[in-house]
């Protein structure tokens, strides 16, 4: 199996100086070294054999040593670090400090790195909590002040308990940081550094990721020591048991393929992947149109609504949930059979997060995405990341209007010539970070003509009208029916700037 064998040479050129032994896989939880009340509570979750990451890294965190473990997403991170933690720190008992650390990028993340902290800790008297935002402040500060042992966070929630002085972090022993590199991505890298100024310069470090970029191993060098590394899967590559597909198709066509394809394999557990709100909302509305229930999760949701639609999903009382990345980050469910890239992730790296959420805990699952024609060059630099093609299956009567072989290519303007202005409006018309309204009466206009005396726009009273046409500079005649140099700056900020002067 030399998957699960160090990649010595490689992790010995980019840690130079540094000595890598390897370690051999066990065969059951009982040769870890864990106790025998953690060997319970993992015998009654029915595992009998660990993962690899797991076989790895927890007697790497039993030595007492610091550990920089990448691992495939839902190979068993969790657990690789929740049982030895649990096991070092009960042997002092428990206490009312806070004695270990857990930051998380995502609220459901953090519940769920809770609950299995609960459920392989059942017989240990220790006590943990969850702090996160988008729920009321008051009922965690109430179970700080009580005392607890293990304390689940994210960083913006954390730093705010820190700054209202209701969480003392000075007796921290243990520090994880889990789903380092999306935390890195969500632009996190600051408020982690703070945190880790505030902690004991003693302790015990360990950083579990999905993949391992460069940044992460920079963050490493300045807070770890002498880190045993682990590395069970080559960085960057989806679980082997995923089978993936790619179904070419309009982009106007999406929606009614998606329902296609849940209603004919009579799919009943979906998960949904887009890349804004906004769409996983309207998504979600055509799916319940087409007699499929469905629901969204997203950050404009409230934590309860989150929880309470994703409990419907994990008992099979929802059939569809569409997400977005960030929402959709700690849904752990075992079996869950289908994930379905709806928009394709601008980052590579998504693309093998998300399709990491099926095929977990040895069960096999099916990634399937809709690949329009300006989808091709994210699904290049997501094959060309995994150093594999995706499986190409047209769906009959969804078959694309535009050829895939081509590469879609961005309107270049004529040479010598400015941009037209009906490009640029339609630009910001399909932005999907602006609103339709504020762009309806610039697409209804057209075209605009190139008139002598331009008139100002009546939206802009505070300006002067304009005195006239004013000549381009020496050399460059303008060209007939197109308005000169001068007159396009007053029209630019006209149309797009005026909206700031108005609300400033």
């Amino acid at each position: 199996m030399p998957h699960l064998i160090f990649c010595l040479n490689r992790l010995e050129a980019c840690f130079p100086g540094r000595s890598f032994r390897r370690n051999t896989i066990t065969a059951s939880f009982n040769a870890l070294g864990l106790s025998a009340e953690l060997l319970r509570a993992v015998s009654e979750q029915g595992y009998t054999e660990p993962t690899p990451i797991q076989a790895q890294a927890i007697p790497v965190v039993l030595a007492g040593r610091d550990l920089l473990a990448a691992a495939q997403t839902g190979t068993g991170k969790t657990a690789g670090f929740t049982l030895p933690l649990l096991q070092i720190l009960n042997q002092k008992g428990a206490g009312k400090t806070v004695r270990c650390l857990i930051l998380v990028p995502t609220r459901e993340l953090a519940a769920q790195v809770q609950e299995s902290v609960r459920t392989y800790g059942k017989y240990k008297p220790l006590r943990s909590i969850t702090v996160f935002g988008g729920v009321n402040i008051n009922p965690q500060i109430q179970d700080l002040r009580r005392g607890v042992d293990i304390v689940v966070a994210t960083p913006g929630r954390l730093l705010d308990h820190v700054q209202q002085k209701t969480i003392d972090l000075r007796h921290v022993e243990i520090l994880v940081l889990d789903e380092a590199d999306r935390m890195l991505d969500m632009g996190f890298i600051h408020d982690i550094r703070r945190i880790i100024g505030l902690l004991p310069k003693k302790r015990h470090n360990l950083m579990f990721s999905a993949t391992f970029p460069e940044e992460i191993r920079k963050l490493a060098g300045t807070f770890m020591h002498s880190p045993q590394l682990v590395e069970v899967a080559r960085r960057n590559t989806p679980a082997e048991l995923v089978a993936q597909v790619q179904h070419p198709v309009d982009q106007s066509r999406k929606k009614d393929l998606l329902a296609h394809l849940i209603k004919t394999n009579n799919w009943q557990q979906v998960l949904v992947f887009t890349k804004t709100k906004r769409g996983a909302n309207r998504l979600a509305d055509a799916l319940e149109k087409s007699g499929i229930e469905a629901d969204a999760i997203h950050g404009n949701k409230s934590q309860p609504q989150r929880t309470r639609v994703l409990k419907r999903f994990k008992n099979n009382e929802l059939q569809v949930l569409v997400a977005t990345d960030i929402a959709a980050r700690g849904i752990d469910i075992n079996e869950l059979p289908h994930v379905v890239n709806f928009d394709l992730p601008h980052v590579p790296e998504d693309y093998v997060h998300r399709i990491g959420r099926t095929g977990r805990a040895g069960s096999s699952g099916e990634a399937v995405s809709l690949v329009c024609f300006d989808d091709r060059p994210l699904m290049i630099a997501i094959e060309r990341l995994m150093t594999r093609q995706v499986e190409q299956r047209v769906i009959a009567g969804f078959e694309p209007g535009n050829p895939l072989h081509q590469q879609p290519r961005e309107p270049q303007p004529q040479r010598g010539r400015r941009p037209q202005h009906g490009q640029r409006r339609q630009h910001v018309q399909h932005n999907p970070r602006r609103g339709d309204s504020g762009n309806a009466r610039h697409s209804q206009a057209g075209p605009k003509p190139a008139p002598q005396h331009q008139p100002q726009p009546a939206h802009r009273p505070h300006q002067a009208p304009s005195p006239g046409p004013v000549s381009r500079p020496t050399g460059t005649p303008a060209p007939a029916q197109r308005p000169t140099q001068s007159e396009q700056r007053r029209q630019v900020p006209a149309l797009f700037s005026g909206q700031r002067r108005h609300t400033g």
